[in-house]
């Protein structure tokens, strides 16, 4: 056996440490796993053996995302308990709006030092996302660059699903009088925090610990830490229920505008009154601060829309229902007509 070493670790990375504090998440992370998987995690690839049985035609679904700058208002907080599930919810939700089935999720963290208990709390928190979607964590890579990161830190994910051919969510369907449903978010999710932070940080003088009358005993880190909803528990049971799912949106970073468009046929546009769907008081904080128009405001947050379903008249109350038996709150918000693909929101 060869002498042990510590120039490495005098050089800023210690394999010694990532061994425990790994050690210290496998029994969180062991928890996701799915018959599918034919190897435990630590193996130089992750083994999933589809079960064709259960479709004719399988198409796999593969998104990959980051938390972005949403990371540095965790570290303000030194809170790292909710980043992991943002990551794993956000890539759920991008191929659920396909119809798929989440499978799958491999993580990225590259940090400039590893340290407790960031490290177990982001990856227990993606293990408890992953758990709760019966998704498994099939694998990740830790990346310790002192040199890179300095004192920070990334995380990126990547999910794989499964839907049958016949059963993919394309939006091809949508017609002039589908109706437009929007299911509110809790907050930022996982975009807009550059404007956010710049906002409330650099203009308006806050602390991640100060509480402002407007968000009811929140702090203004709490209120921007919470963690990204996960839409896909809705999806399955409209499905479930028969409702037309004839296309969705998840609405990341470029709001309405710029994501209800993907989803639209090329001779159809969306008409939106979002004035009496809720909008979380932590828009209200940003947008009052920094003086930010509405048309901007949709562009760059949700604005309290996680997601927008289109469905034929005759299914609207039928989805509603379905997503309200979820826990969630939904309402219709718009409306298609013919044109070009365009998107309008009426806010007042």
């Amino acid at each position: 056996m060869a002498a042990k070493s510590d120039l490495y670790k005098a050089a800023g990375v210690d394999i010694d440490l990532a061994t425990d504090l790994l050690t210290k998440v496998k029994g969180a992370l062991a928890s996701t796993r799915r018959p599918e998987m034919l190897a435990p995690i630590g193996g130089f690839g992750g083994l999933f053996q589809i079960d064709l049985s259960k479709y004719r035609e399988p198409v796999m679904v593969s998104s990959i995302d980051g938390v972005g700058t949403k990371l540095m208002v965790a570290m303000k907080m030194q809170k790292y308990d909710t980043v992991g599930c943002d990551i794993v919810n956000h890539c759920i939700n991008d191929i659920s709006v396909q119809g798929a089935e989440p499978v799958y999720f491999m993580d990225y963290i590259g940090i400039g030092k590893l340290r407790s208990p960031l490290y177990e709390e982001v990856l227990c928190g993606i293990a408890r996302a992953c758990k709760a979607a019966d998704c498994a964590v099939l694998g990740g890579e830790t990346a310790e660059m002192p040199g890179m990161y300095g004192n920070d830190f990334d995380l990126v994910g990547v999910i794989t699903g499964i839907v049958e051919k016949s059963e993919l969510i394309t939006g091809e369907k949508i017609r002039p009088g589908h109706v437009a449903i929007g299911i509110a978010s809790n907050g930022l999710h996982t975009n807009g925090f550059s404007l956010a932070r710049k906002v409330l940080f650099d203009q308006a003088g806050f602390d991640v610990n100060d509480r402002p009358e407007c968000l009811g005993g929140e702090s203004v880190g709490e209120a921007l830490l919470h963690p990204h909803t996960c839409y896909y528990p809705a999806i399955k049971a409209a499905r479930a229920a028969g409702v037309a799912l004839d296309g969705i949106a998840h609405i990341t970073g470029g709001g309405l505008y710029d994501n209800v468009p993907r989803v639209l046929p090329d001779d159809i546009d969306v008409e939106f009154n979002v004035a009496g769907f809720p909008v979380p008081p932590i828009f209200k904080l940003i947008v009052e601060r920094g003086n930010v128009g509405d048309e901007e405001a949709y562009r760059v947050f949700n604005m309290g829309v996680g997601m927008v379903w289109f469905v034929p008249e005759n299914d609207a109350e039928k989805a509603l229902q379905a997503i309200r038996n979820c826990g969630l709150y939904a309402d219709r918000i718009g409306r298609t007509v013919k044109g070009a693909k365009s998107v309008r929101v009426t806010t007042k």
